[in-house]
This record gives structure tokens, sequence and C-alpha cells, in this order.
């Protein structure tokens, strides 16, 4: 018995021809051979009966009153959408352009009248071995799209947990600009995806003092997003008792540790409590809101760019050895002095790094340009404004590495009173 490929009922077969006679004997014939058979006596009447029969082959007459036989294959396509149906002509034609017609009009193949039972035989066996192939796809094509289906679902889920995470992430930062009595900062934080390895903050630092940090943890996403959080919780703001940087004296204020004394504390604390492979870059700094005194230690991070109140730019640093990676490191303390009117900036590398289409890179030059043109913008502005000037230079957005920054402006003692 010949069965369909999805179940172990046969196949589908109807016959269509004026004759009733042909009929009869085409569907003997079938039936003999294991096929659940219906007949038709016209095109019109077998498309109504394809509906809902939806045979799997048909045999039909090229030559019948009404709508021939390849008006009927060409209706019956129409008609047939997703499910396959393979259509034999029955035809006493035999010029090349008129089965070229026949193919046009959709047919499969052609069996010559008077029919002969083995060479229709023989056409039937080859529709059913196409049958199955097309079976075998049209399941596969369904067991794709439903993996394809569930994996949306699973991406839509992931996509949701992935926007919290990022409203998270971007509420490690409490403060994004505060005055002092002596200057202002500014933080800028932008995740080339949904969250980043980037962090940057300030906290108090005892008497006159303020603490920034900038890092840039290696790699990107969540694991990266989850060291962030992880370490944004060492330098807290909230709670100096759990910040590395402080120490408490003995009246009970705080006061900064040496940056580069901080820094070896952190790496320590990464190679011994973090099971993971990220390292990160840092630049820590103690700025003295009454001097203008900065300390400031580097461990990997872009240098520091100073812009003094002429416009002229400074960016000097040791340099230093990322985070994470190696114990035993030793880092090195460097100072500035800012006067009133000069401004800080702590930036990652997601700028100085960020490639135009032609693959060159900003770069310190390309910064400092850049910085030339802001300088009259302050405050949260020149954050937005330098983001503006990225875009520009890098043509494409998303940028592809995470992009942040400190902005110190100081005004001085005089400037406060």
């Amino acid at each position: 018995m010949s069965t369909s490929a999805d179940a172990s009922t046969p196949y589908k077969v109807l016959v269509v021809d004026d004759s009733r006679l042909q009929r009869k004997i085409l569907c003997s014939s079938v039936k003999r051979w294991g096929f659940e058979v219906v007949e038709a006596a016209s095109g019109e009447e077998a498309l109504v009966i394809a509906e809902d029969f939806k045979p799997d082959l048909v045999l039909s007459d090229w030559m019948m009153p009404g709508m021939n036989g390849l008006e009927f294959c060409d209706a019956f396509r129409k008609l047939s959408g997703d499910r396959y149906g393979y259509f034999i002509l029955l035809t006493s034609k035999s010029e090349k352009n008129e089965i070229a017609m026949g193919l046009e009009a959709g047919a499969d193949d052609f069996v010559t009248k008077p029919v002969d039972a083995n060479e229709l035989r023989a056409r039937i066996k080859a529709g059913e071995r196409i049958l199955l192939m097309q079976r075998e796809l049209t399941r596969k094509n369904d067991l794709i799209s439903e993996t394809l289906d569930e994996l949306q679902r699973v991406y839509n889920s992931l996509d949701s947990d992935l926007l919290e995470a990022k409203k998270l992430q971007q509420s490690l930062i409490r403060e994004r600009n505060k005055s002092f009595e002596t200057g202002d900062v500014s933080l800028m934080l932008r995740s080339s995806g949904h969250v980043g390895g980037d962090l940057v903050g300030f906290f108090p630092a005892g008497a006159g003092h303020l603490g920034l940090f900038s890092i840039d943890v290696s790699g990107h996403g969540i694991s990266s997003a989850l060291m962030t959080a992880r370490l944004a919780g060492y330098l807290s703001a909230a709670a100096p008792d759990q910040n590395v940087a402080l120490h408490k004296l003995e009246d009970g204020s705080y006061a900064f540790l040496p940056p580069e004394i901080v820094i070896e504390t952190l790496n320590d604390l990464v190679l011994d409590e973090m099971e993971t492979e990220h390292y990160f870059t840092l630049l820590l700094a103690d700025v003295n809101l009454e001097t203008g005194h900065v300390r400031m230690a580097q461990a990997g991070h872009p240098h520091p760019a100073i812009q003094r109140k002429d416009g002229a730019i400074e960016q000097n640093g040791p340099g230093g050895f990322p985070v994470g990676l190696m114990s035993g490191i030793s880092f090195t303390q460097f100072e500035a002095t800012l006067n009133p009117g000069d401004r800080l900036v702590l930036l990652s590398d997601g700028v100085t790094e960020c490639p135009n289409p032609q693959g060159v890179m900003l770069e310190e030059e390309g910064l400092e340009a850049m910085m030339r043109e802001l300088r009259d913008v302050s405050g949260p502005a020149f954050f937005e404004a330098m983001l503006w000037k990225l875009g520009e230079f890098a043509v494409s957005q998303p940028f592809p590495d995470d992009v942040s920054g400190i902005l110190f402006e100081y005004h001085g003692v005089d400037a406060a009173k």
C-alpha cells in the first residue's frame, strides 16, 4: 500500500476526466495500487472537490469541455497553497511546445493516452518520491519555524531582562552632575549594547576632598556589567565604611588613602575574591576642592586630560598595568594642580579608540582637537556635544565600544566667595 509520509493513511488521488469509462479504468487501477481515490467529471467539479479533499496526486485529462486540464492545473496550484500536490496530465499531445505549455501551467509530468498501466504506475512512483521529499522538507521547515519561534520567545525574554539590567546599571550613577563650592562634576555613561563594562563615579573623600573614578572592564555584556556593579560597591559614595579608597580617622571622619595603594588593594581583591577572567583599567583621582591639587593613579586607563583656562591641553600619566591580571603589581601616583578655570577630563578608551569608516581611530590628537572646539561648553552639555562630534567622526552608530567620562571643572576658592 502506498502511504503518505506524515501518517499511515494512503496518499489521496484525484482523477479528473470527462469520460466516465476512462475515469472508471483509472480509478480501478489506482485503487488496486493502494491509494484513496476520488473522481470528478470536469475541472470545475474537481476544484470544488480539491478544496476539501486536498489530494496528494492529481491525474487529469488535458482536453475537457469547459475548463480544460491546463486551466484546472493553474487553478489547482493557486488553491493548494503550501500543501503541494503532484499533477500528472493525461494527453495525446506530444509536441514540445505543448509540453512546455503544460509545464508553465504547473504540471509535473505527462502520460500519453491511451494510458499504459505500467507507465502510469511508474509515473506515480516518481511522484511519490517527490511528495516524500516535499513532505519531509515541510516537516523540517515546520520544526525550524517552531525552533525560531521558541528562540524569539527566549530573545524577547532576554531583551526584556537586559532592558531592566540597563536601568539597574544606569542607576549605579546616582547623580550625573553635582556642584560644589569650588567646582562642578559631570558624568557620562553610554554602553555600546544594553549593558556594558564602563563605570564612572564620584564620592566624598573627607573634608574638602572629592574622589573620582573611571573604570573600563574588559569585554562587553552581562558579565562585564555584573563586575561593574561589584566594583561600584568597593568605591561606594553611600557607604564610606565599605569604600576601599577611604580610611576612618579617630574623630570618625574619613580621608582618602594614597590612590596607588587603593588600586593595589583592588588588584588583590579581584585576584583573591572574584572568580572571573575579566580585568579592568582604572583611573582614580583625589581632588582637593580648596587648592585644586589632584593626586591620581593610573592602571592601564587612558591618560587624564587637563584643559587649562587658555585652552591648552595636557595629557600625561604613567600608564600602568590593568587591574586583575597579575598579583604583586605596584602602581605609581602622579599629581597635577588645577587653577581656577581649568578642568579635568577622564575618559574610557571608547573615545580615543573610536574608529571612523576607514578604521582610523580618534586617538589623543583627535580628542585634543575636539576639546579645543568645545572649550566654551561646560557641564552635561560638554558630553552631549562630545558624543555628537564623536558620532560625526564615526559616521555609523552605535559606537563599537562603551563610552564614558568624568568632567571636573575647577572654579577656585575666590569664585566660591
